[in-house]
């Protein structure tokens, strides 16, 4: 089902929210206004899947930086809204196929729930159109294999949505420049807090908005009543569709304490974890294994709310995860420091940026670190790099090494034991049970097909 909207009135209508809507930025996204100012590129002709709540935020971005020509939701509702307040031409899809078909659309902004990212990038590829993915990229560790393999045989620009290496004043990549340069010690422990996740249920079900296709919704997932909960921002708390905060915000702090450490390329070898399971960590570790149908398990929240994990790199440094506060630590025996979406600080960093030459050797350091484009903001990296074909600051093959350290972590914690990760053969070392968990049956006709 498509639809379009054309009439000058309607033009104009939503022409005027777009202005209006243009002085307010998403709180974490600090740099929008800089991206609006200082990109001129009109050139790229664009298209949006999944523009419900985070979709249509990263979506109204590309938006203002390029010529936004198609929209696709499976909640025609979301889609709908999403193209009045675009304006243009913006043409209404419900099923995202249909804008992969069309020759004029050179990239598309992808920001579905999680369960999707794979096969719709997948098939975008394939497509020869070009991606900007929301986080976590990933349902699985397999998916995280079959998608940096088609990236590499189609050669297609990707940028996924860690916006921490990009945004919140550059205060992420000081502290990687720190922590990579031996000023903070030779080994290194990090500690990502993210924060909780949610409990809750059992839920009511009922019936589908008129608006979503909810088998479509559903996808690779195992057919299930709908019920308000599984969809929108909760979707994350759910293991068929997400990993929790784990996964969530995990892979943001993850993400750039990997990068600080010196694993980007590598990811840990040894990872260990306790978790709190809402359902318990048994009875959701044998439907994970395919042990029990999903007929078998409450209609509630199912991934871990608490957690507190350890994963050991190759080089000896120590990545910790856990569910405290919000706030990324990095500390060596020469010194420590604390980053985070407001400010980097510490004693050494302050002393550091007192001194005008060590200011001038980080952010030298720092300019380097973001590959020689601009500065000025995650979105626009990602059409600076469409213009020359270059890698993008979040590329799929390091953000799948800090995606796959979170699956390790809920992997480690579901099954109770000390899990070794083999980054070359892409598998855990001795674990059958571990390995199962790498992947998961998917529902036809919707499994991925690489």
């Amino acid at each position: 089902m498509d639809r379009s909207r054309r009439t000058r009135r309607d033009f104009l209508k939503t022409g005027a929210g777009m202005a209006a809507a243009g002085m307010a930025v998403p709180y974490i996204f600090t740099s929008a206004p800089a991206e609006a100012k200082e990109s001129k590129n009109d050139k790229f002709t664009v298209a949006a899947i999944g523009v419900g709540g985070r979709g249509s935020e990263i979506s109204k971005q590309a938006a203002r930086l390029s010529n936004m020509v198609a929209c696709a939701d499976v909640h025609l509702g979301n889609a709908d809204k999403f193209a009045e307040e675009v304006g243009g031409n913006c043409k209404v899809y419900q099923d995202y196929r249909k804008v992969l078909d069309r020759k004029d659309v050179e990239a598309v902004i992808i920001g579905t729930p999680d369960h999707w990212h794979t096969k719709i990038a997948i098939e975008a590829m394939q497509a020869g159109k070009d991606i900007f993915c929301e986080k976590p990229l990933t349902l699985t560790i397999e998916e995280g294999k079959l998608i940096c393999q088609v990236t590499k045989d189609t050669d297609r620009v990707f940028q996924v949505g860690t916006q921490q290496r990009s945004e919140f004043h550059g205060a992420f990549l000081e502290a990687v420049v720190i922590a990579r340069s031996g000023r903070l010690g030779d080994k290194l422990t990090a500690t990502a807090s993210v924060g909780k996740g949610l409990t809750g249920g059992p839920f009511a079900t009922e019936n589908p908005p008129k608006e979503l296709d909810w088998d479509f919704w559903l996808g690779q997932a195992p057919t299930v009543p709908f019920c308000p909960n599984r969809i929108g921002h909760t979707f994350r708390w759910w293991f068929d569709y997400s990993g929790g905060n784990v996964t969530d915000w995990g892979v943001h702090h993850t993400d750039i304490a990997l990068w600080a450490l010196g694993g980007e390329n590598t990811g840990p070898v040894e990872v260990e974890g306790k978790g709190e399971f809402p359902l318990g960590r048994e009875l959701t570790l044998d439907y994970l294994l395919g042990k029990k149908p999903v007929g078998d398990l409450p209609n509630s929240y199912n991934a871990a709310p608490s957690f507190d994990c350890t994963m050991n790199l190759p080089n000896g440094n120590v990545l910790k995860l856990d569910s405290k506060g919000n706030d990324l630590f990095i500390a060596g025996e020469k010194g420590h420091l604390a980053v985070n979406r407001r400010y980097i600080r510490g004693q050494f960093v302050e002393k550091l940026k007192k001194n005008p030459a060590d200011k001038q050797w980080l952010d030298e350091e720092v300019a380097k670190l973001y590959r020689g484009k601009p500065f000025h903001g995650h979105m626009a990296n990602f059409f600076d790099c469409l213009k020359d074909r270059s890698l993008p600051i979040s590329d799929v093959f390091t953000h799948c090494n800090s995606v796959n350290a979170c699956h390790t972590a809920n992997i480690a914690m579901l099954l109770g034991r000390k899990v070794k990760w083999d980054q070359k053969k892409y598998e855990f070392v001795g674990d059958d049970e571990a390995n199962q968990l790498t992947h998961r049956k998917q529902r036809e006709p919707y499994a991925i097909k690489a």
